[in-house]
């Protein structure tokens, strides 16, 4: 570490993004990592003390905070680390979530995806590194549990289920008319006009159907995602930096690949693009819009956050971090057609294009094997099954997981050490799946 302090700036920079990519692991990645036991951040005593020990430190600036195991502390931790900016719940009481613990959950039984063995229910939370979470059924707590140092009155990032939630808002406003989803986007940014964004509509924007030059390839170092990361990255940039300074720069940067509204590709600047749409509509960007529309209404517990660039601008595509109560709140609401606690928070209308999907066809091509048969609009990931589920999904295990038929809402957040989620699909999809089919079968 002494070393790296007296590296030259550029050489800091490599090495940060060298750590992030390290710690990013992909689906096909051969590490064997410690379980959830020997891994729990509260039991390795991350951060504990005055100061901490020096090999228990977590650090945003050497890269050492989004490193596995110490990542399992951070994604609790986040505001901690880096500048963010609030969400505020607003004045008014919170409105408590009624309870009907349930004592059947836990030994429910599963198969879990290329498997030959049934596991339980309590036994996956483990396999996938839970953090935290909730189950909701009719709007009542069914299940709820805490594991490492996340707790309820804490929050945790949601990662890119974030894209979902500012998908929703951007939803909304076509909804009421303040966006024309046919509209280009440098209809609205017209610094964007000479991007691959200029001549796309936000309707294959939200839906991620744009041709961009992007790799989301957090293995290859030169992948466009590590600019990306790093015009957003708060930190001074070195000396002889010459590149964008924040995400709006970065997103002027993005050249053309392919054609708009052929094939989808999950993308994250996508939703950053629609963040920057939401702020020149509306003079708000989207952690003061969420707020205002959204969760001052829901009777939340907390406030909630954004991480921010260089400039102040919320992370879009990945920023937010929310208690878990307040995220099934949320989900709760959209699965009730956008109405909550007597208040008709988002259109039906939106609620209904979300659950109605987008193409399927152009899903396909992204090739998700897991995920056959479903499709991606508004930012949600529509699974298309017999119960007419959908979801948010993040990385390292996070889910919002809404199925109309069981009136249920799964919220999890997690710390896997495997960011992609193919890497927990195959226990978490039959798994919930399972959990709907018993609250059907015996709904209490």
């Amino acid at each position: 570490m002494l070393k790296y302090l007296f590296k030259p700036a550029r050489t800091r920079v490599v090495f940060l993004l060298s750590c992030l990519a390290a710690s990013i692991a992909c689906a096909g990645d051969k590490t064997t990592y410690p379980d959830a036991a020997a891994s729990d951040p509260k039991t390795m005593g991350w951060m504990v003390g005055a100061p901490p020990p020096p090999d228990r430190i977590v650090r945003f600036a050497d890269g050492s905070y989004f490193k596995f195991p110490a990542m399992r502390w951070s994604v609790s931790n986040f505001r901690q680390l880096m500048p963010t900016t609030n969400v505020s719940r607003g004045l008014g009481a919170p409105v408590p979530l009624a309870r009907a613990l349930r004592s059947d959950i836990d030994a429910l039984t599963f198969t879990a995806l290329g498997a030959q063995k049934t596991m339980t229910w309590e036994q996956s939370l483990a396999a996938n590194y839970t953090d935290g979470i909730v189950v909701l059924h009719r709007g009542k707590i069914v299940y709820e549990r805490y594991f490492g140092v996340l707790s309820p009155e804490g929050q945790h990032g949601a990662m890119s289920m974030t894209k979902s939630v500012v998908g929703t808002m951007g939803a909304m406003l076509v909804a009421n008319g303040t966006l024309d989803a046919n509209k280009k986007v440098a209809d609205y940014v017209p610094e964007l006009a000479k991007s691959a964004f200029g001549n796309a509509t936000l309707r294959q924007v939200l839906d991620m159907t744009t041709g961009l030059k992007y790799s989301e390839d957090y293995a290859d170092p030169s992948a466009e995602v590590w600019k990306h990361a790093q015009a957003g990255n708060p930190l001074p940039k070195p000396k002889d930096y010459t590149g964008p300074q924040s995400y709006m720069e970065y997103l002027q940067t993005v050249e053309p690949e392919g054609e708009h509204g052929k094939a989808f590709a999950y993308k994250t600047v996508n939703t950053d693009v629609i963040g920057w749409v939401i702020a020149r509509a509306t003079g708000k960007n989207v952690a003061q819009l969420l707020s205002e529309k959204i969760w001052q209404r829901l009777g939340a517990e907390q406030d909630a956050y954004f991480s921010v660039d260089s400039i102040g601008t919320p992370f879009a595509g990945g920023g937010l971090n929310t208690g878990l109560r307040d995220m099934a709140r949320f989900g709760e609401m959209i699965r009730n057609n956008g109405q909550y606690l007597g208040q008709q928070i988002v259109p039906k209308s939106v609620v209904d294009d979300i659950r109605a999907g987008g193409d399927k066809v152009a899903f396909a091509k992204a090739g998700y094997d897991l995920l056959k048969g479903g499709s991606y609009r508004d930012m949600w990931w529509v699974t298309h099954n017999e119960d007419g589920a959908f979801m948010a999904r993040g990385v390292y295990g996070q889910r919002t997981y809404i199925d109309p038929k069981a009136e249920m809402v799964i919220v999890r957040y997690a710390s896997n050490p495997i960011a992609s989620n193919s890497a927990n699909d195959p226990v978490t999809i039959p798994a919930f799946e399972a959990l709907a089919k018993l609250l059907i079968a015996r709904p209490q």
